[in-house]
């Protein structure tokens, strides 16, 4: 596909994918082979992480329908090549996360999909997009199971900056657009709305309380974590890629 016409996103807006969909069976060799070496392209290149993972879902079985969106990612490559992340020096390397998730975005079991990234300036240098182990009963409950994720990292980012001599004064921002999320984990006593939710995500009210992490609500338009939890738009897609620090090598 080295002469193939390039398109402006890597997976479709609105697209779903099913292991039921239907449809003639691929190469799983040839299919599993191509995912893989994507997947070692993940980790300089945020803005295919989430189409990656979703194509990822269907090594097992996979028909053409799925290796039709895999094709898609590498026509948005073929056009992208002198992408990345560009990261320049800066005076304040301030710790900051966002975090966001779909609602049973996936088909099949309707599990919803994690996204968060964090900065130390402009740029993001720490991400993740993956499925959530658990169906969640609402977009809140989604919300707080990718925020225990984030936290989770946060924490282990503020000790690991701490041995590198970046010690983060004061507490971390994690950046959340729903704030019925941001609720359930600053108020222990919403029981009714968390009580069926593991022990394992519950973790991060213990953090908000001794200060180590902040929830902050964040409007929906500046929630660059979007675009690890969903296909987006081609305007909203450009805009997300930027405000995570992504550059055409040709511009700089």
């Amino acid at each position: 596909m080295t002469h193939c016409n390039s398109v402006s996103t890597p997976m479709e807006p609105g697209v779903k994918l099913s292991k039921f969909d239907g449809g003639e069976r691929v190469d799983a060799s040839k299919y599993r082979s191509l995912v893989g070496s994507l997947r070692y392209l993940t980790c300089t290149r945020p803005d295919i992480s989430l189409s990656v993972g979703i194509v990822s879902r269907f090594m097992e079985e996979s028909i053409y329908s799925h290796w039709k969106a895999l094709k898609r990612i590498l026509r948005y490559i073929q056009g992208t090549v002198l992408h990345g992340l560009f990261y320049s020096n800066m005076e304040d390397y301030k710790l900051i996360g966002y975090s966001d998730s779909d609602w049973c975005g996936d088909l099949d079991d309707r599990k919803s999909t994690s996204g968060y990234v964090f900065f130390m300036g402009n740029t993001a240098f720490a991400w993740l997009s993956k499925k959530q182990s658990i169906v969640t009963l609402s977009t809140c409950e989604a919300e707080y199971v990718a925020a225990s994720w984030c936290v989770c990292h946060a924490i282990w980012l503020r000790n690991l900056l701490g041995e590198l001599e970046q010690q983060q004064l004061g507490a971390t921002e994690i950046r959340v657009d729903n704030k019925s999320a941001i609720e359930l984990a600053r108020n222990p006593v919403n029981h009714e709305r968390s009580k069926h939710i593991g022990i394992c995500f519950h973790f991060i009210r213990d953090h908000v309380k001794e200060g180590s992490v902040k929830l902050v609500h964040v409007a929906s338009r500046d929630q660059v974590a979007d675009i690890f939890t969903k296909p987006l738009p081609m305007i909203l897609f450009d805009n997300y890629k930027k405000l995570i620090g992504m550059k055409d090598g040709r511009s700089i």
